[in-house]
């Protein structure tokens, strides 16, 4: 099948893959009928821990769409010659719940703690009474439990899978899931977070400067380390160069 001028064109960020296309959201929507498949929200830190990480960037790099979440991949895209706009997955998830609300799909969630999938439930049922959700669980499982749940999340005939394991686990996790067939899949993060009111997203003032690591530092002080991260991604692109995608 021909490729159409809105289909998605993947490219390399630091030798990561990452997709560039008009409409992340109906790229997405396009898996379905296609089989499904694994959605990656790929930003500076994501990009720098597959570099360190082979089983993390073997699942990026197996994963059937990636989308330019942090505003450095799109800074790094930018000195390809490629114009995108960032798409933060947790935007992208929760167009997709209410799709999924208004177009019948089942819905499961995995992972957070107990008491963020408890209030996150009450609070789907609550903005998004139609949304059929088909199997949640938190993620504080023991390990012998998995394999039972695993089962049931399977036997729930899922459409969308969104899971919040945290990076890599829940990209690893996805991409090794046994039995994995049909849906799409994604890797939220703290997404369940914000969405059960635990947590807040940086201002838009903030997102439009590019500085939401900075909120985010600031609510978690703990994630200094992961932000050295970004630096390095930034120096790294910069002793890289600027490396033109091929012409087709």
């Amino acid at each position: 099948m021909a490729a159409k001028a809105t289909d998605p064109r993947r490219t390399r960020v630091l030798d990561v893959p990452v997709d560039v296309c008009p409409d992340v959201f109906e790229a997405a929507l396009a898996l379905l009928p296609q089989g499904g498949g694994q959605i990656v929200t790929l930003n500076a830190e994501m990009t720098m821990a597959a570099l360190a990480d082979p089983q993390l960037g073997a699942a990026i790099e197996a994963a059937t769409l990636v989308i330019p979440d942090g505003a450095g991949v799109v800074w790094a895209l930018g000195r390809q010659g490629l114009r995108v706009r960032r798409a933060p997955g947790i935007e992208l998830a929760y167009r997709l719940l209410v799709h999924a609300s208004t177009h019948g799909w089942r819905v499961a969630l995995v992972g957070a703690s107990p008491e963020v999938m408890e209030r996150l439930r009450e609070r789907l049922h609550r903005d998004l009474p139609a949304l059929q959700l088909a199997f949640s669980v938190h993620g504080f499982q023991s390990t012998e439990a998995w394999p039972g749940l695993q089962q049931q999340l399977l036997d729930a005939r899922p459409d969308l899978v969104l899971v919040a394991l945290g990076v890599p686990r829940q990209e690893t996790w996805i991409q090794h899931f046994p039995g994995r067939r049909g849906g799409l899949w994604m890797g939220v993060g703290g997404s369940f977070d914000v969405w059960a009111g635990v947590k807040t997203r940086a201002p838009r003032w903030m997102g439009a400067l590019h500085i939401e690591w900075l909120y985010r530092l600031i609510q978690e002080p703990s994630r200094w380390r992961r932000m050295l991260a970004l630096p390095a991604f930034a120096w790294a692109v910069l002793r890289h160069g600027v490396k033109r995608p091929p012409q087709y």
